[in-house]
Protein backbone atom coordinates (compact mmCIF):
# COMPACT_ATOMS: atom_id res chain seq x y z
CA UNK A 1 0.00 0.00 0.00
CA UNK A 2 1.43 3.37 -1.04
CA UNK A 3 2.15 5.95 1.60
CA UNK A 4 -0.16 8.99 1.38
CA UNK A 5 1.33 12.24 0.10
CA UNK A 6 2.03 14.65 2.94
CA UNK A 7 1.71 17.74 0.74
CA UNK A 8 -0.32 18.27 -2.42
CA UNK A 9 1.40 19.19 -5.67
CA UNK A 10 0.32 22.86 -5.89
CA UNK A 11 1.48 23.52 -2.31
CA UNK A 12 4.70 21.59 -2.91
CA UNK A 13 5.52 23.65 -6.01
CA UNK A 14 4.62 26.88 -4.20
CA UNK A 15 7.03 26.07 -1.38
CA UNK A 16 9.79 25.10 -3.81
CA UNK A 17 9.14 28.32 -5.72
CA UNK A 18 9.58 30.30 -2.51
CA UNK A 19 13.06 28.86 -2.00
CA UNK A 20 14.10 29.50 -5.60
CA UNK A 21 12.72 33.06 -5.40
CA UNK A 22 14.64 33.71 -2.20
CA UNK A 23 18.05 32.24 -3.02
CA UNK A 24 18.05 31.36 -6.72
CA UNK A 25 18.77 28.04 -8.36
CA UNK A 26 22.44 27.84 -7.42
CA UNK A 27 21.77 28.89 -3.83
CA UNK A 28 18.97 26.39 -3.25
CA UNK A 29 20.30 23.31 -1.52
CA UNK A 30 18.39 20.07 -1.19
CA UNK A 31 18.42 20.65 2.58
CA UNK A 32 16.69 24.03 2.08
CA UNK A 33 14.17 22.56 -0.32
CA UNK A 34 13.50 19.69 2.08
CA UNK A 35 12.99 22.04 5.01
CA UNK A 36 10.67 24.32 3.05
CA UNK A 37 8.48 21.46 1.86
CA UNK A 38 8.56 19.40 5.03
CA UNK A 39 9.65 16.39 2.97
CA UNK A 40 12.74 14.31 3.61
CA UNK A 41 15.40 14.11 0.91
CA UNK A 42 14.25 10.65 -0.10
CA UNK A 43 10.68 11.86 -0.52
CA UNK A 44 11.84 14.80 -2.63
CA UNK A 45 13.89 12.50 -4.86
CA UNK A 46 10.97 10.08 -5.08
CA UNK A 47 8.77 12.93 -6.34
CA UNK A 48 11.55 14.51 -8.45
CA UNK A 49 13.87 11.70 -9.65
CA UNK A 50 15.97 14.20 -11.62
CA UNK A 51 16.59 16.26 -8.49
CA UNK A 52 16.78 20.00 -8.09
CA UNK A 53 16.75 20.69 -11.83
CA UNK A 54 13.43 18.87 -12.22
CA UNK A 55 12.04 20.77 -9.23
CA UNK A 56 13.02 24.09 -10.79
CA UNK A 57 11.64 23.07 -14.21
CA UNK A 58 8.29 22.18 -12.69
CA UNK A 59 8.21 25.45 -10.74
CA UNK A 60 9.04 27.35 -13.93
CA UNK A 61 6.36 25.51 -15.90
CA UNK A 62 3.85 26.32 -13.17
CA UNK A 63 4.84 29.99 -13.36
CA UNK A 64 4.53 29.93 -17.14
CA UNK A 65 1.04 28.43 -16.92
CA UNK A 66 -0.01 31.01 -14.31
CA UNK A 67 1.33 33.89 -16.39
CA UNK A 68 -0.43 32.59 -19.49
CA UNK A 69 -3.77 32.24 -17.73
CA UNK A 70 -3.64 35.37 -15.56
CA UNK A 71 -1.64 37.85 -17.64
CA UNK A 72 -1.03 36.89 -21.27
CA UNK A 73 -4.57 35.72 -22.08
CA UNK A 74 -6.30 38.67 -20.36
CA UNK A 75 -3.98 41.09 -22.18
CA UNK A 76 -5.09 39.48 -25.47
CA UNK A 77 -8.80 39.89 -24.72
CA UNK A 78 -11.11 42.31 -26.50
CA UNK A 79 -11.65 44.47 -23.40
CA UNK A 80 -10.55 48.10 -23.66
CA UNK A 81 -6.75 48.46 -23.43
CA UNK A 82 -6.91 50.54 -20.24
CA UNK A 83 -9.00 47.85 -18.52
CA UNK A 84 -6.56 45.14 -19.57
CA UNK A 85 -3.62 47.14 -18.24
CA UNK A 86 -5.45 47.90 -14.98
CA UNK A 87 -5.94 44.15 -14.55
CA UNK A 88 -2.25 43.62 -15.37
CA UNK A 89 -1.24 46.08 -12.64
CA UNK A 90 -3.43 44.22 -10.11
CA UNK A 91 -2.05 40.83 -11.12
CA UNK A 92 1.58 42.01 -10.98
CA UNK A 93 0.99 43.59 -7.58
CA UNK A 94 -0.37 40.28 -6.28
CA UNK A 95 2.22 38.09 -8.03
CA UNK A 96 5.16 40.00 -6.59
CA UNK A 97 3.53 40.69 -3.20
CA UNK A 98 3.67 44.43 -3.71
CA UNK A 99 7.32 44.27 -4.72
CA UNK A 100 8.61 42.19 -1.82
CA UNK A 101 8.83 38.98 -3.87
CA UNK A 102 11.60 38.35 -6.41
CA UNK A 103 10.80 37.22 -9.95
CA UNK A 104 11.24 33.48 -10.45
CA UNK A 105 12.42 34.12 -14.03
CA UNK A 106 15.27 36.25 -12.76
CA UNK A 107 16.17 33.86 -9.96
CA UNK A 108 16.29 30.84 -12.30
CA UNK A 109 18.27 32.64 -15.01
CA UNK A 110 21.84 31.53 -15.56
CA UNK A 111 24.37 33.48 -13.51
CA UNK A 112 26.26 34.54 -16.62
CA UNK A 113 25.17 35.36 -20.14
CA UNK A 114 25.17 31.80 -21.41
CA UNK A 115 22.78 28.93 -21.89
CA UNK A 116 21.56 27.51 -18.61
CA UNK A 117 19.09 24.67 -18.07
CA UNK A 118 16.11 27.07 -18.16
CA UNK A 119 17.30 29.65 -20.69
CA UNK A 120 15.04 28.61 -23.59
CA UNK A 121 11.91 28.43 -21.45
CA UNK A 122 12.64 31.76 -19.75
CA UNK A 123 13.23 33.38 -23.16
CA UNK A 124 9.91 31.95 -24.38
CA UNK A 125 8.08 33.40 -21.37
CA UNK A 126 9.64 36.85 -21.79
CA UNK A 127 8.83 36.83 -25.52
CA UNK A 128 5.20 35.91 -24.78
CA UNK A 129 5.00 38.72 -22.21
CA UNK A 130 6.47 41.27 -24.63
CA UNK A 131 4.14 40.09 -27.41
CA UNK A 132 1.10 40.43 -25.12
CA UNK A 133 2.14 43.92 -24.02
CA UNK A 134 2.81 44.94 -27.62
CA UNK A 135 -0.68 43.82 -28.62
CA UNK A 136 -2.39 45.86 -25.94
CA UNK A 137 -0.27 48.92 -26.80
CA UNK A 138 -1.17 48.53 -30.48
CA UNK A 139 -4.83 48.17 -29.53
CA UNK A 140 -4.45 51.50 -27.70
CA UNK A 141 -3.39 53.10 -30.98
CA UNK A 142 0.40 52.98 -30.91
CA UNK A 143 2.23 52.05 -34.08
CA UNK A 144 3.99 48.66 -34.23
CA UNK A 145 7.53 49.96 -33.64
CA UNK A 146 6.53 52.17 -30.70
CA UNK A 147 4.34 49.44 -29.20
CA UNK A 148 7.20 46.92 -29.37
CA UNK A 149 9.64 49.36 -27.80
CA UNK A 150 7.20 50.20 -25.00
CA UNK A 151 6.52 46.50 -24.37
CA UNK A 152 10.23 45.75 -24.07
CA UNK A 153 10.74 48.78 -21.81
CA UNK A 154 7.85 47.67 -19.61
CA UNK A 155 9.34 44.23 -19.06
CA UNK A 156 12.79 45.73 -18.45
CA UNK A 157 11.39 48.22 -15.95
CA UNK A 158 9.37 45.53 -14.20
CA UNK A 159 12.47 43.40 -13.73
CA UNK A 160 14.60 46.39 -12.78
CA UNK A 161 12.09 47.63 -10.23
CA UNK A 162 12.03 44.20 -8.58
CA UNK A 163 15.83 44.00 -8.44
CA UNK A 164 16.05 47.56 -7.11
CA UNK A 165 13.34 46.89 -4.52
CA UNK A 166 15.20 43.81 -3.34
CA UNK A 167 18.57 45.56 -3.30
CA UNK A 168 17.29 48.68 -1.55
CA UNK A 169 15.11 46.81 0.92
CA UNK A 170 12.00 48.79 -0.01
CA UNK A 171 9.05 48.10 -2.30
CA UNK A 172 8.91 51.73 -3.44
CA UNK A 173 10.61 51.19 -6.84
CA UNK A 174 8.08 48.49 -7.71
CA UNK A 175 5.13 50.55 -6.47
CA UNK A 176 6.34 53.52 -8.57
CA UNK A 177 6.71 51.25 -11.61
CA UNK A 178 3.14 49.95 -11.26
CA UNK A 179 1.82 53.49 -10.94
CA UNK A 180 3.60 54.60 -14.13
CA UNK A 181 2.87 51.42 -16.14
CA UNK A 182 -0.44 52.47 -17.77
CA UNK A 183 0.97 55.77 -19.03
CA UNK A 184 4.32 54.27 -20.03
CA UNK A 185 2.70 51.48 -22.04
CA UNK A 186 -0.38 53.13 -23.54
CA UNK A 187 -0.10 56.91 -23.75
CA UNK A 188 1.07 58.40 -27.04
CA UNK A 189 2.46 61.42 -25.22
CA UNK A 190 4.79 59.34 -23.03
CA UNK A 191 8.39 60.31 -23.79
CA UNK A 192 10.31 57.64 -21.89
Amino acid sequence: MARPTTIDNPELLERLSGVFRDVGYEGASIAMLSEATGLKRASLYHRFPDGKEQMAKEVLTGAQNWLSENIFQPLASSAPAKERVALLVDKLEALYSGGSQACILNMLSAAHIHEGPFTAQIRQIFEAFIDALEKVARDAGLDRKTARKRAEQTVAMLQGSLVLARGMGTTEPFVAFLKSLPVMLLERSYAG
